[in-house]
């Protein structure tokens, strides 16, 4: 695997912390900015809304400049809208900031996409996708929980203000591995790309992607209130919990990277199946930990090895649109992740309790089982190069 894929990770490793971290901060930034938990969602949906809009759109502004000035560009106005959230004062500031850095973000996610595709070749393009998600399971491994334990000791302002820091140093890690060269598009070509949306089996894989990202952004996101709330545990377990479904994403993308080029269809139709019946689970398990925990270790490979498959099924199937086709792929999983979170709030709001989230999971699940079906006649073995 070329070592620009890597790098390309590392910078999605900075962005997948912001983007996640959010689950283990609503509570402090709820209680510093004098709003509700449930409108803290608005967070997670802002972020997940300006990565919908942001994709497609960003990645075919971007579509005439050299790969590497591109992801510079993005990646730059990312740290610039983190040291701007990490002061900012209020609720909706702080949403317009995420909006901001999510627009940012992908411009730079639909770029990378498609980039790792072209380098790793047509035989390895479903590894090189997990290499790439990889970046972001790590930061559900090691940055969500660091954010955590960062705004439990200085606040939730230093958690914005490590993203930035963190990610500033993969600017440079671009300008020396990602060629100077290689524009993605020539003048002219955008028509046949945005004509690829009339492919009804790629609007079954996009579906398909959004519900199974609906349903897990749709719980996660409210891990902190559901440790401290349904469970009645101490704050202090909330990093632990995050690091735990941030281990089973990484296992689930690893799972993808060992057999998403092979076997997609099983791999996806399998864990599509299985994710109603986890997050039902969930639900059931209650105010239960020690049944809680294991069930949401499952969930979070199971749903990253079905996305991370689904993701890479999408460059595929979309591969008359080459500078399209990540920006279809992340705008997908984007809707996903604002609907679902917002679906939850929604629940909690009528029904006073966090507890009913996983259940709401459940339902957004049910839609990729539904969906699947048409998306899989579209699956590729092995994964077809984008370019």
């Amino acid at each position: 695997m070329p070592v620009t894929v890597y790098l390309l990770a590392l910078a999605v490793f900075a962005q997948g912390t912001s983007e996640f971290m959010l689950s283990g901060l609503g509570p402090r930034i709820a209680a510093d900015l004098d709003v509700s938990i449930a409108s803290t969602g608005l967070l997670t949906t802002g972020f997940a809304a300006g990565m919908v809009v942001g994709a497609p759109v960003m990645a075919a502004l971007a579509g005439r400049w050299p790969r590497r000035a591109a992801l510079t560009a993005f990646l730059s106005l990312f740290v610039v809208a983190h040291l701007a959230a990490a002061v900012a004062d209020d609720l909706w500031s702080l949403v317009a900031l995420r909006v901001v850095g999510a627009l940012a973000n992908a411009g730079f996610l639909a770029v990378a996409l498609t980039t790792v595709a072209e380098l790793a070749g047509p035989a390895r393009q479903g590894r090189a996708t997990a290499v790439l998600l990889g970046g972001v399971t790590t930061a559900c491994v090691a940055g969500v929980p660091a954010g955590a334990v960062l705004a439990q000791e200085w606040g939730w302002r230093a958690s914005f203000l490590a993203v930035a820091v963190l990610a500033s140093p993969v600017l440079w890690a671009i300008r020396v591995g990602v060629p100077a060269g290689g524009a993605a598009r020539a003048a002219g070509t955008l028509g046949p790309e945005l004509r690829a949306l009339a492919d009804r089996r790629l609007i079954a894989v996009l579906v398909s992607g959004a519900a199974v990202n609906g349903a897990t952004f749709c719980t996660f996101t409210y891990v902190a209130p559901m440790v401290t709330g349904v469970w009645s545990s101490p704050e202090w377990l909330t990093a632990p919990v995050l690091a735990l479904f941030g281990a089973g994403a990484f296992t689930g993308v690893a799972v993808a990277g060992r057999f998403a080029d092979r076997f997609p269809a099983r791999l996806a139709v399998a864990g599509a199946w299985w994710l109603p019946v986890g997050w039902a689970s969930l639900a059931w398990a209650g105010d239960r930990p020690a049944v809680a925990l294991p069930v949401l270790f499952v969930q979070a490979v199971v749903s990253f090895a079905v996305g991370s498959t689904l993701i890479s099924q999408t460059l595929h199937v979309a591969r008359s649109a080459p500078t399209l086709a990540g920006g279809y792929a992340t705008a997908a999983f984007n809707v996903g992740a604002a609907v679902g979170p917002a679906l939850g709030g929604a629940a909690i709001a009528v029904w006073h309790s966090v507890a009913v989230v996983p259940w709401t999971s459940a339902g957004l699940a049910v839609v990729a089982v539904v969906s699947l079906p048409v998306a899989r006649r579209a699956f590729s073995r092995p994964g077809t190069l984008v370019a």
